[in-house]
């Protein structure tokens, strides 16, 4: 495992799992454009749980890499459903957001060794 790898995935484990707390804690900054979005109250935990259990697949990847690859791609396709949540509300100046997450999560399956 190269120290890039280790980094970028940290890193990305950390995004996300912030970002699955976030759902969970129900943060003003996630609740309000979920909701603009047309996202149903009730998968919230799901979307919340999707994430958080990607964050802890980045890490065991760390230690088992084919549950790292399964974690980062099942976190791209979230993410990548979240560029469509998006882009199918028009809110065309939001979609920054869901690729903050995305980058990461490429750069970590891209650099498993």
């Amino acid at each position: 495992m190269s120290t890039a790898h280790l980094i970028v995935t940290v890193a990305a484990a950390a995004w996300v799992g912030f970002s699955a707390v976030s759902m969970f804690a129900h943060a003003k900054w996630v609740v309000e454009p979920i909701t603009e979005y047309g996202v149903p109250r009730s998968w919230w935990p799901w979307l919340g749980t999707a994430k958080a259990a990607g964050a802890l697949g980045l890490i065991a990847g760390l230690f088992w890499p084919p549950i790292g690859i399964a974690a980062a791609i099942g976190l791209v396709l979230y993410f990548t459903g979240a560029l469509v949540t998006v882009a199918r509300a028009r809110s065309y100046a939001h979609l920054a957001f869901p690729v903050l997450y995305l980058a990461p999560v490429v750069a970590s399956l891209a650099l498993v060794p």
